[in-house]
């Protein structure tokens, strides 16, 4: 067992464990529990995803540095992921890129020296008519381009202060979501 992760989210695992016939089949969903409560995969959670599923370390690691979607350091507070893939790309997201770093202070891949924001390219997030689009945590922001970085970062920084970020579910398909 972890001391990383809440009881609830140790309690859900065996649930996760139980839809699959193969236990190692739930190494990916038990990833993704993990990092939603911890925020990264770290090394007592690869330990402990590997005695769930009954294998070893080195595959549970194995699985978490192929997929580009697990952290394995922490990130920021907000979490902003721009998308690079074409259609994006071909209507600025290097640009838009570029004014974030400016933005922020960091470059791409990095985290804030305080903690506040973390930076990446991400591959695409299906929303190609309204590129460039960034998520930030869970919510999608469409047609950022350099010009409205500024204002972006500006919510984001509001964000940062505000009790009750993050508290409501973002539900796939509903206006709080903008997914």
């Amino acid at each position: 067992m972890t001391s990383k992760l809440k009881p609830e989210t140790l309690a859900k695992a065996d649930e996760i464990i139980a839809l699959y016939p193969e236990r190692r089949s739930a190494t990916l969903p038990l990833l993704h529990l993990a990092q939603e409560d911890h925020g990264w995969i770290c090394h007592e959670i690869i330990e402990w995803v590997a005695e769930k599923v009954g294998t070893t370390p080195m595959e549970v690691l194995g699985v978490a540095t192929f997929y580009p979607m697990f952290h394995r350091q922490p990130i920021g507070k907000r979490h902003i992921r721009v998308c690079r893939t074409l259609s994006c790309a071909l209507r600025g997201a290097y640009h838009t890129m570029e004014a974030l770093e400016k933005e922020f202070g960091i470059q791409r891949g990095e985290t804030a020296a305080d903690g506040s924001v973390s930076l990446e390219f991400v591959e695409c997030i299906a929303s190609c008519g309204t590129g460039p689009v960034v998520h930030v945590d869970h919510e999608l922001h469409e047609e950022i381009t350099p010009e409205r970085v500024k204002e972006l970062a500006d919510n984001i920084r509001a964000t940062l202060s505000d009790p009750e970020y993050g508290k409501k579910e973002f539900v796939p398909g509903t206006a709080a979501w903008k997914g």
